[in-house]
Protein backbone atom coordinates (compact mmCIF):
# COMPACT_ATOMS: atom_id res chain seq x y z
CA UNK A 1 0.00 0.00 0.00
CA UNK A 2 1.13 3.24 -0.69
CA UNK A 3 1.89 6.21 1.96
CA UNK A 4 1.19 8.73 -0.49
CA UNK A 5 -2.29 10.23 -2.14
CA UNK A 6 -3.26 11.00 -5.66
CA UNK A 7 -5.67 13.13 -6.23
CA UNK A 8 -6.51 15.65 -9.38
CA UNK A 9 -5.17 19.30 -9.10
CA UNK A 10 -6.55 22.66 -9.51
CA UNK A 11 -5.75 26.27 -9.39
CA UNK A 12 -5.64 26.20 -5.36
CA UNK A 13 -3.48 28.63 -3.30
CA UNK A 14 -0.32 26.29 -3.03
CA UNK A 15 -0.88 24.18 -5.64
CA UNK A 16 0.47 26.32 -8.15
CA UNK A 17 3.44 27.22 -6.42
CA UNK A 18 4.56 23.33 -5.42
CA UNK A 19 3.96 22.28 -9.22
CA UNK A 20 5.94 25.25 -9.92
CA UNK A 21 8.83 24.13 -7.32
CA UNK A 22 8.86 20.76 -8.72
CA UNK A 23 9.50 21.73 -12.26
CA UNK A 24 12.34 23.62 -11.38
CA UNK A 25 13.79 21.38 -9.79
CA UNK A 26 12.85 19.03 -12.69
CA UNK A 27 14.83 21.30 -15.28
CA UNK A 28 17.63 21.96 -12.95
CA UNK A 29 18.16 17.89 -12.26
CA UNK A 30 18.31 17.91 -15.69
CA UNK A 31 14.59 16.55 -16.70
CA UNK A 32 13.49 16.47 -20.33
CA UNK A 33 10.12 18.48 -19.36
CA UNK A 34 10.20 21.20 -22.24
CA UNK A 35 12.22 23.86 -20.55
CA UNK A 36 15.46 25.23 -20.35
CA UNK A 37 17.66 25.65 -17.25
CA UNK A 38 17.70 27.73 -15.34
CA UNK A 39 14.09 27.88 -15.68
CA UNK A 40 12.58 31.22 -14.05
CA UNK A 41 10.02 30.83 -10.93
CA UNK A 42 7.62 33.15 -12.66
CA UNK A 43 7.77 30.94 -16.21
CA UNK A 44 7.08 27.89 -14.13
CA UNK A 45 4.48 29.39 -12.45
CA UNK A 46 3.09 30.86 -15.83
CA UNK A 47 3.44 27.41 -17.53
CA UNK A 48 1.27 25.95 -14.48
CA UNK A 49 -1.37 28.46 -14.56
CA UNK A 50 -2.23 27.77 -18.50
CA UNK A 51 -1.90 24.05 -17.72
CA UNK A 52 -4.73 23.90 -14.98
CA UNK A 53 -6.67 26.18 -17.09
CA UNK A 54 -6.84 23.42 -19.61
CA UNK A 55 -7.71 21.07 -16.93
CA UNK A 56 -10.65 23.26 -15.64
CA UNK A 57 -11.82 23.44 -19.48
CA UNK A 58 -11.84 19.56 -19.16
CA UNK A 59 -8.87 19.56 -21.95
CA UNK A 60 -6.24 17.86 -19.56
CA UNK A 61 -6.25 16.30 -16.15
CA UNK A 62 -3.11 17.18 -13.61
CA UNK A 63 -2.60 14.53 -11.00
CA UNK A 64 -0.35 15.43 -7.88
CA UNK A 65 1.15 12.54 -5.68
CA UNK A 66 0.97 14.03 -2.06
CA UNK A 67 3.21 13.14 1.24
CA UNK A 68 0.34 14.78 3.60
CA UNK A 69 0.26 18.28 2.23
CA UNK A 70 3.38 18.19 0.31
CA UNK A 71 3.09 18.06 -3.83
CA UNK A 72 5.83 14.94 -4.32
CA UNK A 73 5.16 14.74 -7.99
CA UNK A 74 2.84 14.90 -10.77
CA UNK A 75 2.00 13.62 -14.69
CA UNK A 76 -0.96 14.96 -17.12
CA UNK A 77 -3.00 13.46 -18.87
CA UNK A 78 -3.90 15.32 -22.03
CA UNK A 79 -7.46 14.69 -23.26
CA UNK A 80 -8.03 17.14 -25.81
CA UNK A 81 -6.58 16.35 -29.30
CA UNK A 82 -7.83 16.56 -32.84
CA UNK A 83 -11.31 15.34 -33.68
CA UNK A 84 -10.05 12.08 -35.41
CA UNK A 85 -8.39 11.40 -31.98
CA UNK A 86 -11.20 11.29 -29.63
CA UNK A 87 -10.14 7.66 -28.57
CA UNK A 88 -6.40 8.22 -27.30
CA UNK A 89 -4.92 10.23 -24.63
CA UNK A 90 -1.54 11.73 -24.00
CA UNK A 91 0.75 11.07 -20.75
CA UNK A 92 2.89 14.68 -20.44
CA UNK A 93 4.45 16.40 -17.83
CA UNK A 94 5.71 13.10 -15.20
CA UNK A 95 7.83 14.46 -12.62
CA UNK A 96 8.70 13.33 -9.19
CA UNK A 97 10.70 14.99 -6.51
CA UNK A 98 14.14 13.92 -6.09
CA UNK A 99 14.14 12.56 -2.33
CA UNK A 100 11.04 10.58 -3.40
CA UNK A 101 12.09 9.44 -6.39
CA UNK A 102 12.21 5.32 -6.76
CA UNK A 103 9.32 4.82 -4.47
CA UNK A 104 6.52 3.86 -6.51
CA UNK A 105 5.40 7.42 -6.79
CA UNK A 106 5.48 7.84 -11.08
CA UNK A 107 4.12 4.31 -10.72
CA UNK A 108 1.33 4.77 -9.02
CA UNK A 109 0.79 8.31 -10.91
CA UNK A 110 0.75 6.41 -14.35
CA UNK A 111 -1.79 4.23 -12.73
CA UNK A 112 -4.23 6.82 -12.03
CA UNK A 113 -3.56 8.57 -15.09
CA UNK A 114 -4.25 4.99 -17.42
CA UNK A 115 -7.79 4.91 -15.05
CA UNK A 116 -9.09 8.07 -15.89
CA UNK A 117 -8.23 7.84 -19.43
CA UNK A 118 -10.01 4.73 -19.60
CA UNK A 119 -12.79 6.45 -17.32
CA UNK A 120 -12.92 8.99 -20.54
CA UNK A 121 -13.61 6.39 -22.81
CA UNK A 122 -9.82 6.21 -24.01
CA UNK A 123 -8.34 2.88 -25.32
CA UNK A 124 -4.84 4.27 -26.65
CA UNK A 125 -2.07 6.61 -24.06
CA UNK A 126 0.60 8.01 -26.05
CA UNK A 127 3.56 9.68 -24.61
CA UNK A 128 7.35 10.42 -25.27
CA UNK A 129 10.74 10.74 -23.40
CA UNK A 130 14.15 11.61 -23.96
CA UNK A 131 16.32 8.83 -25.11
CA UNK A 132 18.87 10.07 -22.41
CA UNK A 133 17.76 10.08 -18.42
CA UNK A 134 14.55 9.23 -19.95
CA UNK A 135 12.04 7.42 -18.03
CA UNK A 136 12.09 4.75 -20.30
CA UNK A 137 12.63 1.34 -17.85
CA UNK A 138 9.36 3.09 -15.82
CA UNK A 139 7.11 3.06 -18.94
CA UNK A 140 8.22 -0.81 -20.08
CA UNK A 141 7.14 -1.90 -16.97
CA UNK A 142 4.17 -0.32 -17.06
CA UNK A 143 3.30 -2.05 -20.46
CA UNK A 144 3.75 0.96 -23.19
CA UNK A 145 5.24 -0.34 -26.19
CA UNK A 146 8.77 1.71 -28.16
CA UNK A 147 7.14 2.70 -31.82
CA UNK A 148 10.72 4.14 -31.92
CA UNK A 149 13.60 7.33 -31.72
CA UNK A 150 13.74 10.28 -33.30
CA UNK A 151 17.14 11.35 -32.85
CA UNK A 152 18.34 14.80 -31.66
CA UNK A 153 14.88 15.59 -31.21
CA UNK A 154 15.29 18.21 -28.49
CA UNK A 155 17.48 20.32 -26.27
CA UNK A 156 18.45 19.25 -22.88
CA UNK A 157 17.94 20.89 -20.17
CA UNK A 158 21.12 21.79 -19.63
CA UNK A 159 22.32 21.48 -23.46
CA UNK A 160 23.39 19.20 -25.94
CA UNK A 161 20.31 17.31 -27.65
CA UNK A 162 18.86 14.12 -26.74
CA UNK A 163 16.53 11.70 -28.89
CA UNK A 164 13.12 11.43 -27.96
CA UNK A 165 11.33 7.84 -27.78
CA UNK A 166 7.81 7.61 -28.85
CA UNK A 167 5.72 4.80 -27.02
CA UNK A 168 1.74 3.62 -27.01
CA UNK A 169 0.01 1.53 -24.81
CA UNK A 170 -3.32 0.16 -25.27
CA UNK A 171 -5.87 0.44 -22.58
CA UNK A 172 -9.43 -0.50 -21.26
CA UNK A 173 -11.69 -2.02 -23.60
CA UNK A 174 -8.90 -2.42 -26.70
CA UNK A 175 -6.21 -3.09 -24.35
CA UNK A 176 -4.80 -7.02 -25.58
Amino acid sequence: MSHFAIKPLVDAPGIRSALSELLVETVAGGGSVSFMHPLSPDDADAFWQDSLGAAARGERIVLGAFTGSDLIGTVTLLLKLPPNQPHRAEIAKMMTRVAHRHRGVATELMRAAEQLAIAHGRTLLVLDTAEEDGAAPLYERLGFQLTGIIPDYALKPHGGLTGTMIYWKRIGAAEV
